[in-house]
């Protein structure tokens, strides 16, 4: 189960990013301000969910794999394919 939802989330982050926000508590806590949840919406959906999978799961801890996974997250978001995506 965990490895659809991650296919999902590749392939419609936003709507993953949504669904998170309204039924479960997985963004409480992570950031100060809304203001930087709404921004990763628009700008940066599939960063924003590796960034708060880091949080939950590695505890906040940069290591490798967990700067690994934000390069390939950033390169996901700012391709020229992700703006042909459909979210």
């Amino acid at each position: 189960m965990p490895f659809l939802i991650g296919l999902v989330a590749l392939f419609m982050p936003r709507l993953v990013v949504a669904l998170l926000f309204f039924f479960t508590q997985w963004f409480s806590g992570i950031f100060d301000s809304l203001l930087w949840l709404i921004l990763g919406f628009i700008f940066l959906p599939t960063t924003l969910l590796w960034y708060t999978a880091v949080q939950h799961w590695f505890s906040g801890q940069w290591t490798l794999w967990p700067i690994v996974g934000i390069v390939i997250a950033i390169m996901i978001d700012v391709s020229p394919a992700g703006s042909r995506r459909r979210d």
